[in-house]
């Protein structure tokens, strides 16, 4: 059953007609009758798609970024890229499902992939852990980084979670440190990189792996320090205030682009990617292979220099 967000209320009405006129034809003429009562209301539906999704509040936004049906990092492993090659655990404690890893091809190109899971279920978003990685999904991130740069293999990450796992066995692990020394050595590898933000980029857990020479974004994405509703708890110490805290955190795809946090916003097909997966994953793929062939050529230094560049400008301005 399709999952109807609150904004897509009319949405949602308008194609239960449909399934009732689809029920409803017989005979010849009546089909043809059915079939054009069908397309008018094929015809509405895309105008108030377009008219809801023109006037998209950062709200509903992060709405639309949490859909469950949008394509998650495996959907996008399944269609752009071959030879997926899984590789687990970190060596130091255990295997972390909700971050995956692994050798792959993309477009006769080897390459290291990386990507947050959520599931799409029950029992698969609690083998993934709904997408939040503890220590030992970033030490094996780490290690797999630095197994790549061995190979001069471009990195390929997929961001897509509320944040690292906070809960009490991952801090005794040491999830803060783990995080830190993932966006240290994101920061110094000498391969190219690059991270796409497909749905939530959550705090420190989401910036571990998006550390990267190329940051791209799915239009109706976000990403940001904190959720609003984490945020409103805090500043208002009541999450009814998250819808207002969502519109001042700048978390939007486009605020981000304006202030420079990212290089590059992925456009998704009309009414978002939940409404057309494989169209979105395409989209996806093209900018990848932009981005890429942007990047491949330049050397190890000119590699190091552009993230300098990039992250660490506010520092060098202070030097």
């Amino acid at each position: 059953m399709r999952h109807t967000l609150d904004f897509e209320k009319t949405i949602s009405d308008l194609q239960d007609k449909i399934k009732k006129l689809k029920d409803s034809g017989s005979d010849k003429t009546s089909l043809v009758e059915v079939n054009e009562q069908i397309e008018d209301i094929k015809t509405k539906i895309d105008k108030k798609l377009n008219d809801i999704y023109k006037k998209l509040t950062p709200w509903h936004k992060l709405q639309v970024a949490r859909h469950p049906e949008r394509p998650h990092f495996l959907d996008y492993v399944k269609i752009l890229f071959q030879d997926f090659e899984p590789l687990s655990g970190d060596r130091l404690f255990k295997e972390d499902s909700a971050l995956l890893c692994g050798f792959a091809t993309f477009d006769n190109t080897s390459v290291m992939i990386m990507g947050h899971e959520k599931g799409k279920n029950t029992e698969d978003r609690i083998k993934h852990n709904f997408g939040m990685a503890k220590p030992e999904g970033y030490r094996k991130a780490i290690r797999l980084m630095k197994l790549a740069e061995k190979f001069n293999l471009p990195i390929i990450t997929f961001i897509d979670t509320p944040g690292a796992y906070p809960g009490v066995g991952a801090e005794q692990r040491g999830q803060s440190e783990a995080i830190a020394k993932c966006i240290e050595v994101s920061l110094n590898l000498k391969t190219p990189t690059i991270s796409i933000i497909i749905g939530e980029g959550g705090s420190g857990g989401a910036i571990a792996i998006a550390t990267t020479n190329k940051v791209l974004m799915l239009e109706h994405s976000i990403y940001s320090v904190i959720s609003p509703e984490g945020c409103a708890s805090i500043l208002w110490k009541n999450t009814k205030y998250a819808e207002e805290a969502a519109s001042s955190m700048k978390i939007t795809a486009q605020d981000l682009k304006e202030l420079n946090v990212i290089d590059s916003i992925i456009s998704e097909p009309l009414g978002g990617a939940h409404r057309n997966p494989n169209q979105t994953i395409k989209n996806v793929g093209d900018v990848i292979w932009d981005s890429l062939k942007q990047i491949i050529s330049l050397n190890k230094n000119e590699l190091l220099n552009q993230r300098k560049t990039k992250y660490l400008m506010t520092l060098n301005k202070s030097e």
